[in-house]
């Protein structure tokens, strides 16, 4: 059985942007701080 690229997309979208939330949260700057948060939720929803 083959994999479908939707079904790995479904796989790798959560993970990426609890990734990119984390990095923009430990990047010293509010705004970005503010936007990692908001990406980890996202993420983690």
């Amino acid at each position: 059985m083959a994999l479908q690229w939707s079904d790995v997309a479904d796989e790798i979208a959560p993970a990426t942007l609890i990734l990119v939330g984390v990095v923009l949260f430990v990047f010293p700057e509010p705004a970005t701080s503010v936007l990692g948060s908001g990406l980890l939720l996202f993420g983690a929803a």
